[in-house]
């Protein structure tokens, strides 16, 4: 390597990979991004920005952005069930009361992550096709035919990561047996429709869920209802609007009349993965949904990628090259525990939300008492957890 400071190769440039290259350059370090597509954004709608991400992204300088670009939601924020009989308020608060819950149109999350970087350090159409290291260094191929070498190289490229293969062991994806209809809608055409609430309707198999998005201007929606044969997981197969009003008809009239003014709609068939025993290999590392996909029935697929992030970053901070595969043990090892409660968590979400209860009164039941979990996953703070294993490195 040309000069002492540690470089980090990222591969993937969707959110969970541009906020760690953030983090990382915040940190002094040297880091570039490879990501497939031709053009950096992100088809598909909605996100979920929960207050365990947002403390860092305020660390890391971009808190305006997410509050200039997101909706904040508050205590409007409710849970129904199908018919829209209200069953409980919806935990958008930390413990403290701290609420910095918004909702995120994807592209926007991705190009105010982006425009948080320095251009040069995003290289767009690499595909990555292969992975080796030695001792000294890390070297990732591309189908463009180049080739780029660093100290450390963080898969961050989603649940079919390239180079997961290389980091642990084999293991396919779980079908949920779900498919989510996702969709947009202007809000000029539902004014009605609150633009500081998140909602979601609760029915025997199936749920559906609005929040607002940019600033206010659309309303996402998802709705999510049993698949008969399984899909690959794909943010951009197209979906018959149809078909979906047909799923929620006779639900809430809210839910019709907002199903009304859709024209198209994606379909995606929600697959996670078992908790993986070890995602590190050396001086490989993986980063959210590369090394941990869950299913949306908690909003934390992407708020657990920004935590993984500021641990990575904050570990490698103080690192060696020498030291540097030791580190990235340092950093698996604090998040696996965590992530792996979220990702089954959202497992029993999803049961919870689709009604697999003969008793529908346990089942609100259950659902007023989730408050208490989504408070200790909103308090959550890598930082700390992270600064104590950087030391423990020294």
């Amino acid at each position: 390597m040309a000069n002492d400071q540690l470089h980090i190769i990222i591969i993937g440039g969707g959110i969970g990979g541009l906020f760690a290259a953030k983090a990382l350059l915040a940190q002094g370090l040297r880091v570039s991004v490879y990501e497939q597509a031709p053009s950096l954004g992100e088809i598909g709608a909605g996100v979920f920005v929960t207050p365990n991400s947002m403390r860092h992204l305020q660390r890391v300088g971009v808190g305006p952005a997410v509050e200039k670009w997101g909706a904040r939601v508050g205590a409007k924020s409710r849970y129904f069930r199908h018919d829209g009989t209200p069953i409980a308020p919806v935990q958008v608060t930390d413990s403290s009361g701290w609420n910095a819950t918004y909702g995120m149109h994807r592209a926007d999350f991705v190009n105010l992550l982006a425009a948080a970087l320095p251009a040069e350090i995003v290289h767009t159409g690499h595909r990555c096709v292969g992975f080796e290291q030695d001792a000294g260094e890390a070297r990732v191929t591309f189908a463009n035919g180049a080739v780029a070498a660093a100290d450390i190289v963080v898969g961050a490229d989603g649940i079919h990561s390239s180079v997961r293969p290389f980091a642990a062991p084999v293991s396919q994806p779980v079908f949920s047996g779900s498919v989510a209809y996702r969709g947009l809608v202007p809000h000029e055409r539902v004014p009605q429709w609150p633009i500081d609430a998140w909602q979601m309707w609760l029915g025997h198999g199936k749920h559906f869920l609005a929040f607002p998005v940019r600033a206010g201007q659309l309303i996402n929606f998802v709705g999510f209802v049993p698949a008969d044969h399984e899909m690959r997981e794909s943010w951009s197969a197209p979906g018959d609007p149809d078909a979906l009003r047909a799923e929620f008809a006779g639900w809430d009239p809210k839910i019709e009349g907002l199903l009304r003014q859709v024209p198209l709609t994606f379909r995606t068939a929600l697959y996670d993965r078992e908790p993986l025993p070890v995602w590190t290999k050396g001086r490989l590392t993986l980063l959210g949904d590369a090394a941990h996909p869950m299913l949306p029935h908690l909003g934390q697929g992407a708020n657990q990628s920004i935590e993984d992030g500021m641990a990575l970053a904050t570990i490698l901070a103080g690192v060696t090259r020498a030291s540097a595969p030791e580190a990235l043990r340092a950093y698996e090892k604090l998040r696996r525990e965590r992530v792996a409660e979220v990702q089954l968590g959202a497992r029993k979400n999803g049961l919870r939300y689709d009604s697999a209860y003969s008793d529908l009164g346990l089942r609100d039941a259950e659902i007023v008492a989730h408050a208490t979990f989504r408070k200790q996953l909103y308090d959550h703070d890598v930082l700390p957890q992270a600064q104590a294993a950087a030391t423990a490195l020294m």
